[in-house]
């Protein structure tokens, strides 16, 4: 498990996350599952683009580039939607939908992952 801290404004974004690097963690994703625990997150790395398809629920998206600063959030994106960062995404933190807003992650924060 990772735990993810907003070192910005000292708030704990997720300390139940996971991550997902091959292909084939990636693809699957989140998809199929029927939600996320309290505290639960999916770190896709490297990744500068997600899908919601076949996913069951909104999620909050957080990209952040190569020193974890955060480039860009979506928050609340729905199922069946496609969304990428555009500009120096290097990592995508997948979070239920209002997550990020009770973290208050905003562009330029500093994202730090430690493994639990």
């Amino acid at each position: 498990m990772l735990r993810i801290l907003n070192e910005t404004k000292g708030t704990v974004v997720a300390d139940k996350a996971q991550t997902a690097r091959s292909l084939w963690s990636k693809f699957w994703g989140l998809m199929l599952r029927s939600g996320l625990p309290d505290g639960g997150g999916l770190l896709l790395s490297p990744c500068s683009s997600i899908h919601t398809f076949f996913m069951r629920f909104p999620i909050d998206v957080v990209f952040v580039d190569r020193a974890n600063t955060v480039v860009k959030v979506v928050p609340a994106m729905r199922p069946y939607r496609v969304t990428m960062a555009f500009r120096g995404a290097r990592s995508a933190l997948e979070l239920a939908a209002g997550a990020a807003e009770r973290a208050r992650v905003e562009r330029g924060d500093v994202l730090v992952v430690s493994d639990d």
